[in-house]
């Protein structure tokens, strides 16, 4: 049977969640994945990853509420936490006004917690960017071998939308399709975006696969996770696309 209850115990399968509770109340996170990686110092136990979880851990730590992501964790895992009577929260975050009601969501209803200042300065922060002195198509990977790249429907998409940046691939069927690199160098794009997340892109490894394209380096905690870096996301990754030129 599912706990009901405050919520004093938490175990988070996100990293962008586990920094968005640690902000306000790391007291809460019993438990945290291997890849969260902010704020650092946190004191939890580690669970494995987000794509493999130690569930039988996770039901030993008994949180009285457990955070997941449609995208980042695994149903079959949720599903067996779910069978060992823990309260599952999942969050789906396809734009940034979806995130920022999402994190809303986790924060107050699901841990207990005052709405955070922070919610309110990421929205107006996003909301006050000037209009992008260009527009640009890219092509944005996230994976190299095989090569994947953004496609529809991606939070990430919607951030750099914003920014002036059209996805060349925002159409796809798939959200993350795999495309062959000679493909990607012959679409046409303008710009190639690289984050060092989920692949760690580097200068020295990613720009050299698409020459004569403008490379941008950016960072993939401020283009993909929706949790306090938000509030800086805009003029970092805009500084990061400007100077790709």
């Amino acid at each position: 049977m599912t706990r009901s209850g405050p919520t004093r115990r938490v175990v988070s399968l996100v990293p962008s969640l586990t920094e968005a509770v640690a902000t306000g109340a790391p007291e809460l996170l019993v438990g945290v994945t291997d890849w969260c990686s902010h704020p650092a110092g946190l004191e939890a136990v580690r669970i494995g990853g987000t794509k493999n979880p130690d569930t039988a851990a996770i039901a030993a730590l008994a949180p009285d509420l457990v955070l997941a992501n449609e995208e980042e964790n695994r149903p079959a895992d949720l599903a067996a936490l779910r069978a060992a009577g823990l309260r599952v929260q999942v969050t789906e975050i396809r734009t940034l006004d979806q995130a920022l009601r999402e994190l809303e969501r986790v924060l107050v209803r699901g841990c207990g917690l005052p709405r955070p200042d922070w919610l309110d300065v990421a929205g107006a922060a996003w909301r006050e960017l000037p209009a992008a002195p260009w527009e640009r198509t890219a092509v944005v990977p996230v994976w190299r071998r095989p090569w994947m790249v953004l496609g529809r429907d991606t939070f990430a998409g919607d951030l750099l939308a914003r920014l002036g940046v059209r996805n060349l691939y925002a159409g796809h069927a798939d959200r993350y399709p795999r495309i062959p690199l000679d493909e990607l160098t012959a679409r046409g794009a303008d710009l190639v975006v690289l984050p060092d997340e989920p692949y760690r892109f580097t200068a020295e490894d990613g720009p050299e696969a698409f020459p004569g394209l403008p490379a941008a380096l950016v960072s993939g905690r401020h283009l993909t996770w929706y949790g306090p870096s938000l509030v800086e996301a805009p003029q970092v990754l805009a500084a990061a696309l400007a100077a790709a030129r």
